[in-house]
């Protein structure tokens, strides 16, 4: 079954994200977008077609959705969307599977450190509350699109792991 564009798909539709430390050169974006696509058109979960989308953002983040409303993706149709992303890996130079980093906007940048840098700027005041940081582990499409991944931290799990004691005093008062 072909790509559908990613609106075609329901908000209920499955989605995982897979995310670049820094964005990738135009060429890198090419071979990754066509050799995931490649497999996307075929995938296929115990021998049906999945009806499935991918978004391509700020350069460096890859949505993948599948409307599980018609065929749900099995464990290892999953398992084999994970292989080809780590072959777009290899092809590319570019980790995309590695899900410790924070990503989050400074100005118009989208920037990624790892989970004890990023608690170093919360401390510090470099990030804070409305911080907008991206939610990799949001789990639909309707979430996806919604507003739940491209997010203020206090909005997303960021707030609670990053921010739990000003947050909660600013719900005291």
């Amino acid at each position: 079954m072909p790509l559908v564009p990613f609106s075609q798909l329901p908000n209920g539709a499955r989605v995982w994200v897979f995310a670049a430390a820094n964005p990738l050169s135009h060429q890198q974006a090419r071979t990754l977008l066509g050799h995931v696509d490649k497999y996307l058109d075929q995938w296929k979960a115990h021998g049906s077609p999945l009806r499935v989308a991918r978004d391509w953002r700020y350069e460096q983040f890859l949505v993948v959705g599948v409307d599980e409303a018609q065929t749900g993706a099995s464990g290892c149709s999953i398992d084999g969307l994970v292989r080809t992303v780590r072959d777009g890996e290899e092809l590319t130079g570019v980790t995309l599977t590695d899900n410790a980093p924070i990503w989050f906007k400074r100005g118009t940048s989208v920037e990624s450190v790892p989970r004890s840098r990023f608690r170093e700027l919360a401390q510090d005041g470099t990030v804070g509350p409305a911080t907008i940081v991206f939610d990799n582990t949001v789990a639909t499409a309707g979430d996806y699109r919604g507003g739940r991944w491209e997010v203020a931290a206090k909005d997303a799990w960021h707030g609670r792991a990053f921010f739990g004691d000003r947050l909660s005093a600013t719900t005291k008062g």
